[in-house]
């Protein structure tokens, strides 16, 4: 039984749902109804976890694996997402990398450079491209929700790449949105910190990081993922259906930006 029913009987896909905050956004898909295609890279035992607790919700679940960076397997996704479900409502792209190892901008690679833009903004715009082609050709249309980060806000001296990457995205959020109107809205969300595992493993975070942002953070709160997927679930319903080309920033008011 779901707890409500915005997203009731919907077919929702989710990239990088077999861990962290694409566990979250799954999990509370399904809680509104949603019916979920749970995408994973690496993350087999994960996305089956995920799946198992989705079908306990009286949900569909099924576990697709592939690379979000070569069009061939985004296309093999699309493939088999619509062909099980018969169409696709939401498309979340959750997948992202954030560098979490690099320390410093001293230690950015070449290499580093490359995959956070393979995976950030060339595999979120295969993923809209192609995903979002075939709602154009479904009654009814669909929805996108790119992930984004309010790090566009104030960039990162860590990671000058992964405020790139999330700067990429709010461009092909826009441009697609534009594109794909009035048949499929796309939007980005923009999110704080979030205390997945990934986050609260880092050297940094244990180390003063923590304190720091929630003395800079107006609402003193850091959520956990369970606690930030609110405006995935708003973006991807039918209580948005006028915003398009739209990013929403949800970090406790750390990045108060004008209008």
């Amino acid at each position: 039984m779901s707890e409500s029913s915005r997203l009731q009987g919907k077919a929702v896909f989710v990239s990088g749902a077999g861990r962290g905050f694409g566990a979250a956004i799954a999990g509370a898909m399904a809680r509104e109804g949603a019916n979920l295609a749970i995408h994973y890279n690496t993350s087999a035992l994960g996305a089956e976890n995920v799946a198992k607790s989705i079908r306990s919700l009286g949900c569909q679940a099924i576990t697709l694996q592939g690379d979000i960076t070569k069009w061939s397997e985004v296309k093999k996704l699309a493939d088999q997402a619509f062909d099980h479900f018969g169409r696709l409502d939401v498309l979340v792209n959750n997948v992202g990398d954030m560098a979490s190892e690099q320390k410093s901008w001293r230690e950015m690679t070449e290499d580093a450079i490359d995959h956070v833009l393979a995976v950030d903004i060339k595999g979120t715009m295969l993923m809209t491209h192609e995903f979002g082609s075939r709602m154009l050709d479904q009654k009814g249309g669909g929805v996108i929700v790119n992930i984004g980060s309010r790090v566009v806000v104030a960039g990162s001296p860590r990671a000058p790449q992964y405020a790139a990457g999330k700067y990429g995205i709010i461009g092909l959020t826009k441009s697609y949105a534009r594109a794909f109107a009035p048949t499929v809205r796309v939007n980005a969300y923009g999110p704080g910190f979030i205390e997945t595992e990934r986050l609260l493993s880092r050297q940094e975070w244990k180390s003063g990081r923590r304190e720091e942002i929630l003395a800079n953070t107006p609402l003193k709160h850091i959520p956990q993922p369970d606690e930030a997927v609110g405006p995935v679930i708003f973006l991807a319903s039918d209580e948005s259906r006028h915003i398009t080309g739209g990013f929403l920033i949800s970090d406790g008011g750390l990045s108060m930006v004008g209008a």
